[in-house]
């Protein structure tokens, strides 16, 4: 059967070459690092991404999305450009750019800069002495977009940097510590270091430090100085040839033909015979729709060279770009203008700038062509509607001749249509001046501020007849309202001679309000936002114009109006200060040994390798000689049964090997963590959309993918559970239902003043690891063993459950783990689906098989953050003392159990969070749904339980009319109280961190502040808000709180220290080096961990619940106290020996230098049916302090201050836990303010990469962040008194949500609205907008539910 297949193939190959035209293919000639590339067999398909990763094994260039929209694939090109006869150099993402584009181009990857066995670079020197990398993953990427920067600029602003990244993510750090070494290197960073500098000092508004604390977590003075005469200069071999003539390239890959022309008459030629061809500059769209649209173009146009097409024109009514010009480009020649023209001239290009400051990111406007941007006919487009209401004029050209068009209401004539005929092609456009009496503005509004899609976006154009104030001319145009950018032209006529006054606005509201109408289903969702959205904006206009107005008219000695201030802040523009921040830690001991490392904030040990991409993950393994690729074949269904699978097509994909099913395994199909409720396969029925149904194994992922989507499945659909709300309405619910009380809720409600019942809504979140799921399996030749490479949090149940599909014991498999890009808890679990399913294919082929899942299908399939809904009853005083709380909880638990039972668990433990309820009950529900599993997540429950106490607390706050944080000091624990699952709470600090909290925040003089500023301005509020938290530190799983060491000492002195935790960022590896080296008493160049293995330490825990080091720590400190035990008589007897004599003393005394250690945490074991026990060890504590600012037309807000104070006990490594603190709170200002998962109600995830699922970036971090590691608090509980520090301060970022809230308390008061109000998380702008409620939001209401079928659905 198999030499049939692959006779099918041969066939197939040798028609399509009979069939293919006969191309004469040119030689690819670029530059690497320095390094010559001549490659002959240039294919049009593959990018530059794949290109050095494979081709050239160049693997510190990272694939994070393939969409440009994470960064973690950056390097830098160099080419001369003709056009303005100069060399450029500027950042690209390597995961868009086609290979073929790079002819004569000069590529810098990571690697190309520096390296750790020769010469660091600056820029990858302070990245990672700044603390700036953790996982290491996306650290490549921020150095390249740095690097790129320097050499453009190599003294840039702190602007400069701050847009620099924009197109740049990272999940680990929190991104502070990367703007602060980054910083060292700008003009204006302001930065005295303690110098007496107080205009620009970061110290000037603070307290006096104790003697004791320290804010030095690295030293600048250190730092390499930044010498650009060891860049690489541009290859004088490229520059000669790029100053002769040009001519036609082409070259032929397997499907594309890709053709560059020399010239406009060569362009045109091509076009006229081929109408369909693609005409790609920055691959910036046509990638997109190739990779997930599965778009195939045989012929692809790359006009970037041709001059015309790249020209720059100033005429006398306006400026004309070539449609290749870049948007970088554009930008500089329309600032260059700004700064020469009077301002009247300019408001067009001022708008145009407004737009890309926001539009992708720095690496997208580098390549991404205006002419691109204008002919994708994008409907949430950022140009297009300032491009419309300014009139641009298009010049289109083809053979036939040449014609100018107006960019108006009929240009765009469908969704993604225009109006240009297919044989002609786009030369330029011209963005024209303004005149006095003209006013333009243009508005975009995204989930988030940088790098977003817009939700929508407008260009808005008046004239006013000379000397008054009454409309001439008026032209609204919008994105984000219809299927094309359209024009508001109803509502422009009636305005049309009137004059701009109130009476105006009225007008122009309630007739927007009818003209942009939206479907109640209509793509994309957020209907009634989006509607309110088109008046608040032109509101914004109205101000804006009013005002201008006034001062041109008041100026000509003209009386005009001008408005209220405080309607002032409506028309500012979007700013927002470079951060600033301060960290807190108590310094070592006195006397403290130098050697001794414990307690100081050492660099991550994977730094500097992380930062020149040397460091090596999974996917960055060299390939083996006959290696495999795999490919997931997956269900389109929610719930279906199978009824066919067809692979014919499949297997004559070029390279296919197999196809994969439930029939090929020779174990078990059935896997799980808990318990074995999943299949490795889908046998008869899916479950969920992304259920693995089958896989394919090819030559390469670009076969194994396309073989992928070949497969034909046919199901029944049967009716789906999508959401929480459709599974309580079917009774859908996993066993048990756990239920925890204390006291009497009859009684307690008898007792309360006032009893209030609500109910919150917590969405999901994505893990967003910057590494996604990744395996390599190496199948061995004896006994059935196989070897895995895994990006995993748990090596042994991945051992586990591969062993039991294979059928073999789990002594055959060896799980190896070296470091993982990110975790989080997504990794703890659902990794095993893929490892299973490569172990499988590589049984059966006999083969090394390898897959690194796309963003897009490791965000279908894995799961994330379970969503909750909590249902409350509280009952409290009129003094805000609560009585009693009676509390449902159901999540959204999907297709299988997972680890939804120990999630529901933890937060019923956290469902008061820190307050003492006498009377309290918590019922939890886990909804079996038709979505992917969810599971683990940085917090594991507890985060949704807390955030609804949170909820009540402040409900409990708005009723009695008391400042909240009075209520909630009033209800917080005190030492010695018991929880509802009867853990008496010792150590309790919480007090302290409150206190000291509100002391360096200076809460309540900001509070007044905040007060009077919501005084003075009606359209923007600020908000404030203290939160604490208190996390269980342990695995409420009795038995996984156990933990074993491996250390070996070599006769050299050198010791291998091996344990069962994972490094995915968070410094564990460091951290048990640092236990090791004082319990061995040598310094830590004598140590390595190399990696973690099921064949040195067996039966590992997960590394997760944050007690890692607490465990593994403990493990090696047994391990070494009994090598000590053992050193001890040569130690004695040799006294002035150094540890090298000892070690070889007890060698040749035939000691053993190898030993084991082992460590259970004691007195642990809850039971939920009698609520009796220990579920954990301690506890950590922590609490923040979070000052907002919200826009309430537009429903943004600014992170203005966070002040955190943690209690990690006695740091071991202040860096690492500081760096913990702020990555953990900044994840969580995503849970709570910004990211969302869109599901179809038929349980399509529509947000499957970084386009549409914003997690946090550089700009999101407050301006100003104050973290303190409380003093003074040692844990006796844990290893040199330390604490955990991973999971707790997640949930502090709740603080920004109750900030916001407060806010919009403040703008619902405009409105006479007073009391609780709902607001479900997170605090997303549709949200925030939609609460406050004003005229604008009442003229936009929603659509009654029941009556339209919505495009998404909350789960």
């Amino acid at each position: 059967a198999q030499f049939r297949r692959y006779l099918v193939q041969w066939k197939v190959f040798l028609l399509r070459r009979a069939m293919a035209p006969d191309v004469d293919c040119d030689k690819l000639l670029f530059f690497v690092n320095g390094t010559k590339i001549v490659e002959k067999n240039a294919d049009p398909e593959m990018t530059l991404l794949t290109y050095l990763r494979r081709k050239l094994g160049l693997t510190g260039t990272k694939l994070g999305c393939a969409e440009g929209g994470c960064g973690a694939c950056t390097v830098m090109v160099s080419t001369f450009h003709p056009h303005m006869n100069k060399i450029v150099h500027y950042s690209v993402n390597a995961c868009l750019a086609p290979i073929c584009s790079l002819h004569h181009c000069a590529v810098t990857t990571v690697e190309g800069i520096g390296s750790v066995t020769t010469k660091l670079h600056p820029v990858q020197e302070r990245i990672a002495k700044a603390h700036g990398s953790q996982c290491g993953f996306c650290t490549p990427g921020i150095v390249m977009s740095m690097y790129s920067l320097l050499r453009n600029n190599p003294k840039p602003t702190m602007q400069e940097i701050e847009e620099a990244f924009q197109g740049n993510l990272c999940r680990c750090t929190g991104y502070r510590p990367i703007l602060e070494g980054y910083k060292t290197f700008a003009k204006d960073a302001g930065c005295c270091g303690r110098r007496g500098n107080e205009a620009g000092c970061c110290m000037s508004n603070d307290q006096e430090i104790d003697g004791d604390l320290s804010m030095k977590l690295f030293d600048p003075s250190e730092f390499t100085p930044l010498d650009q005469t060891q860049d690489f200069i541009f290859p004088p071999e490229l520059l000669l040839l790029d100053k002769g003539a040009c001519k036609q390239l082409r070259f032929k890959g397997e499907r594309v033909l890709w053709i560059q022309p020399s010239n406009l008459t060569e362009l045109l030629d091509l076009k006229s015979q081929h109408p369909t061809a693609k005409l790609v500059v920055g691959n910036t769209e046509v990638g997109i729709e190739i990779k997930f649209k599965n778009m195939l173009y045989p012929v692809i146009l790359a006009p970037g060279y041709i001059s015309e097409l790249n020209t720059v024109q100033y005429t006398e009514g306006g400026i004309i770009f070539g449609a290749a010009c870049s948007l970088t480009l554009i930008r500089e020649e329309l600032r260059k203008a700004m700064s020469e023209l009077p301002p009247h001239q300019t408001q067009v290009f001022q708008a145009v700038l407004e737009q890309l400051q926001w539009f992708a990111g720095q690496q997208i406007r580098n390549v991404a062509a205006v002419g691109g941007n204008i002919m994708t006919a994008s409907p949430i487009s950022d140009l297009n509607p300032v491009f419309m209401a300014a009139g641009c004029l298009l010049t289109l050209l083809s053979k036939g001749g040449k014609r100018v068009v107006k960019i108006d209401d009929k240009f765009f004539t469908g969704y993604r249509k225009t109006a240009i005929k297919p044989e002609e092609i786009l030369l330029s456009i011209e963005i024209p001046y303004t005149r006095k009496g003209q006013y333009f503005s243009a508005y975009k509004q995204a989930p988030r501020r940088e790098d977003d899609i817009a939700i929508v976006t407008c260009g808005m154009n008046i004239v006013f007849k000379e000397g008054t104030t009454i409309v001439e001319e008026l032209h609204l145009s919008y994105g984000g309202m219809a299927a094309t950018t359209v024009l508001a032209q109803n509502t422009s006529k009636q305005l049309i001679g009137r004059e701009w006054d109130e009476a105006l606005l009225q007008k122009a509201c309630s007739s927007l309000a009818k003209e942009m109408d939206l479907d109640p289903s209509a793509p994309g969702g957020l209907v009634p936002y989006r509607r309110t959205l088109a008046l608040s904006l032109f509101f914004k206009f109205y101000l804006t114009v009013k005002r201008k107005v006034a001062q041109d008219l008041n100026v000509q000695g003209i009386h005009a109006e001008d408005i209220r201030d405080d309607y002032a802040s409506a028309t500012e523009l979007f700013h927002k200060d470079f951060p600033s921040s301060v960290q807190l830690f108590q310094d070592i001991p006195k006397g403290q040994l130098k050697q001794d490392v414990v307690g100081r904030p050492l660099m991550h040990l994977s730094a500097l390798k992380q930062a020149t991409g040397e460091a090596v993950y999974c996917d960055d393994i060299p390939r083996y000689e006959n290696e495999l690729y795999l490919a997931l074949v997956t269900s389109t269904k929610a719930h279906a049964e199978i009824l066919s699978i067809d692979i014919k097509e499949t297997m004559a994909v070029p390279g296919v090997v197999s196809f994969l099913s439930a029939e090929n395994i020779p174990g078990s199909n059935m896997t799980g963590p808990a318990v074995y409720d999943e299949t490795v396969f889908a046998e008869d029925k899916v479950t969920c959309v992304g259920h693995i149904i089958g896989a394919i194994v090819a030559d390469t992922k670009a076969h194994a993918q396309r073989a992928a989507r070949a497969v034909k499945i046919s199901y029944k659909e049967l009716k789906p559970i999508i959401t929480i709300q459709e599974a309580i309405e079917s009774q859908s619910f996993y066993e048990p239902i756990r239920k925890l009380e204390r006291g009497n809720l009859r009684q307690g409600f008898k007792e309360s003043d006032h009893i209030i019942e609500g109910e919150m809504h917590i969405g999901g979140q994505e893990h967003f690891y910057m590494e996604t799921h990744c395996s390599l399996a190496v199948p061995k030749r004896e006994d059935g063993e196989m070897e895995l490479f895994v990006s995993t949090q748990s090596a042994s149940k991945t051992q586990q459950l591969v062993a039991k599909a294979l059928g073999v014991p789990s002594n055959r498999i060896v799980c190896r783990v070296k470091r993982m890009g990110g975790g989080f808890g997504g990794k703890e679990t659902r990794s095993t689906l893929l490892s299973t399913v490569v172990a499988i294919a590589a049984h059966k082929t006999g083969r090394p098989v390898r897959c690194m899942l796309d963003r897009d299908e490791d965000m279908l399939i894995t799961g994330g953050r379970h969503p909750f809904l909590g249902r409350y009853k509280v009952g409290f005083m009129k003094t805000g003392r609560v009585v009693a709380l009676e509390l449902t909880l159901y999540s959204n638990a999907g297709n299988s159990m997972d680890l939804s039972l120990s999630i529901m668990e933890r937060a019923l433990f956290h469902m008061e969070n820190c307050y003492n309820i006498p009377h309290i009950g918590g019922t939890g529900y886990m909804c079996k749904t038709n979505l992917p599993c969810n599971t683990a997540f940085r917090g594991f429950g507890g985060p949704q339980g807390m955030m609804v106490a949170e909820c009540w607390m402040t409900d409990v706050a708005m009723k009695c009319c008391l400042p909240a944080d009075q209520v909630r000091k009033l209800n917080i624990y005190k030492e010695g109280d018991v929880t509802p699952f009867n853990q008496k709470l010792e150590q309790f600090t919480i007090a302290q961190c409150w206190e000291e909290c509100l002391l360096t925040s200076q809460y309540h003089q900001r509070r007044k502040d905040i007060e009077e500023f919501n005084r003075q301005n009606r359209w923007t509020k600020r908000g404030i808000s203290i939160i604490p938290t208190k996390f269980g530190i342990s695995f409420t799983a009795k038995f996984l709180n156990q933990a074993g060491a491996l250390v070996h000492v070599y006769t050299d002195g050198s010791v291998l220290l091996t344990h069962g935790g994972t490094e995915m960022g968070q410094g564990l590896h460091t951290k048990m080096i640092q236990v090791a080296s004082r319990v061995l008493g040598i310094p830590i160049c004598k140590i390595l961990i190399s990696e973690t293995s099921t064949n040195t330490v067996p039966n590992t825990s997960p590394t997760a619940a944050s007690v890692s080091s607490d465990l593994n720590a403990m493990a090696i400190y047994n391990a070494c106290e009994k090598l000590l035990k053992r050193l001890e008589p040569y130690q004695s007897s040799n006294p002035k020996g150094c540890w090298e004599d000892w070690v070889k003393a007890a060698y040749f005394d035939r000691v053993s230098l190898s030993a084991t250690g082992f460590y259970k945490t004691p007195d642990l074991g809850y039971d939920f049916e009698k609520n009796e026990g220990r579920p954990f060890h301690y506890f950590s504590y922590g609490v923040a302090c979070s000052e907002v600012e919200i826009d309430c037309l537009t429903g943004d807000h600014k992170n203005l201050c966070t002040t955190i104070v943690m209690d990690v006990g006695i740091s071991l490594n202040p860096a690492i836990d500081i760096g913990q603190v702020e990555g953990a709170f900044m994840q969580g200002v995503g849970l709570f303010t910004l990211e969302e998962l869109r599901y179809s109600p038929e349980g399509v995830l529509y947000t499957r990469g970084p386009g549409m699922y914003k997690i946090p970036g550089f700009g999101d971090i407050p301006t100003k962040l104050r973290v303190s590691l409380l003093r003074d608090a040692p844990n006796a509980k844990a290893i040199y008194s330390s604490k955990a520090v991973g999971e707790p301060p997640l949930f502090l970022a709740a603080s920004v949500f109750y900030a916001i809230k407060d806010a919009i308390a403040a703008a619902r008061a405009e409105s006479g609205l007073t009391g609780p109000f709902p607001l479900d998380s997170p605090a997303s702008p549709d949200r925030v907008r939609n609460a406050c409620v004003d005229d604008f939001t009442s003229l936009c209401p929603p659509a009654k539910p029941g009556t339209f079928t919505p495009w998404a659905v909350e789960v």
